[in-house]
């Protein structure tokens, strides 16, 4: 599942006998990606869109496993544009239902941060590293291209992420969440919730964010940007190179 349009074209390319399936405003490609069964669709944007496009991918198409890649903003002032974040735990930054339950707790269940399954953890981080020492990116992209965002070694963070239906584009927005939540390394819209949904389906899952903008007063500038340039690929790389891992 990709979090924006241009990511699942990419990653489609990569498909053989593909069919479409439409439902609920949403296309889903079925098709193979190294010889495994693969199901493939944009999330849409926001915590309850990606929501209902999980549920029909494990009720309808009865998934047995998630990958959902996308961008995210960057709050920990390590990563730049271009660094991949693996997620170790994933939070809703906007859920408060204070005083009935402590800030960020999930109602009902009593969980504030949802894990990824740690194999497929592992071996999505083994198959980021590798397509990163390599410098993928170099034999796709020119060096004018990458060094318009300041890319030239890009590295993987495994870390923290937080999801909220917000677009994070100022320093202040950036700063009072670095306050509340300093272990969050990047800020994107639907992974925590997706994360929910699969944790209650007991479907694992891992969520994968490259760094597009870093969260602040560029973002609206910087995020179009890199959407149109990079992301449109680098999605397709980290699949193509996890899918070689798993066989």
């Amino acid at each position: 599942m990709g979090a924006m349009p241009e990511e699942i074209t990419s990653i489609v390319e990569l498909m053989t006998d593909v069919s479409e399936t439409s439902t609920g405003m949403r296309t889903y490609y079925s098709g193979k990606i190294g010889g495994i069964d693969t199901v493939v669709v944009f999330s849409r944007w926001g915590k309850v869109a990606a929501s209902a496009t999980v549920s029909t991918l494990i009720h309808k198409f009865h998934i047995t496993e998630l990958i959902f890649i996308g961008v995210a903003g960057a709050i920990d002032e390590r990563l730049s544009v271009g660094d991949v974040v693996l997620a170790s735990r994933l939070i809703q930054h906007d859920v408060d239902a204070r005083p009935l339950m402590p800030r960020y707790e999930i109602p009902l269940l009593s969980k504030t941060y949802f894990e990824p399954d740690e194999a497929n953890a592992n071996l999505a981080a083994a198959a980021i590293s590798q397509m990163l020492e390599q410098k993928t990116l170099h034999n796709f992209f020119t060096n004018d291209v990458l060094s318009q965002f300041n890319i030239s070694t890009p590295q993987l963070f495994i870390g923290d992420i937080a999801s909220g239906d917000q677009f994070f584009a100022s320093n202040q927005q950036k700063q009072l969440l670095h306050d509340a939540l300093p272990e969050v390394l990047c800020i994107e819209m639907e992974g925590a919730a997706v994360a929910q949904v699969c944790y209650e389906y007991n479907i694992p899952f891992v969520v994968i964010r490259t760094i597009s903008d870093t969260a602040d007063d560029q973002a609206h500038i910087d995020f179009p940007l890199f959407i149109k340039t990079i992301s449109s690929k680098y999605a397709a790389f980290v699949i193509e190179h996890i899918f070689r891992h798993v066989q």
